[in-house]
């Protein structure tokens, strides 16, 4: 027996809210539409990962989701276009990422973030 997925499922009646969040400046792609569920991601192959944290690291709240991106100066820039407030960072942290944490349009803190 193996995992072979983890899914976020978040909580919302406008599904449709997060394409330009997590399509539009994430550039995930919509891979599945029923109506009551949109989901969003990508054909490359992921790590299956589940952390459990009593901090963010830095003494920074602990974020709901973490997504690392190979552009974060690009994504930085586009979440600021689309309106989306920075609430941490941008910082380059001593365990060698770079990141930012931003809310997505359902109030759920994310961990946008590269590793150097």
């Amino acid at each position: 027996m193996g995992v072979k997925r983890i899914v976020a499922n978040i909580d919302t009646k406008d599904a449709a809210a997060a394409k330009t969040f997590y399509q539009d400046v994430l550039g995930l792609d919509m891979i599945m539409d029923h109506g009551w569920i949109t989901t969003y991601g990508t054909q490359e192959r992921m790590s299956v990962q589940i952390s459990f944290a009593s901090e963010g690291g830095g003494g920074t709240p602990v974020p709901d989701l973490s997504i690392e991106v190979d552009d974060l100066e690009t994504v930085l820039e586009g979440m600021r276009r689309g309106g989306f407030r920075i609430e941490y960072g941008p910082v380059l942290e001593p365990w060698g990422v770079r990141r930012f944490f931003v809310r997505d349009p359902f109030g759920k803190l994310v961990n946008i973030l590269t590793h150097l």
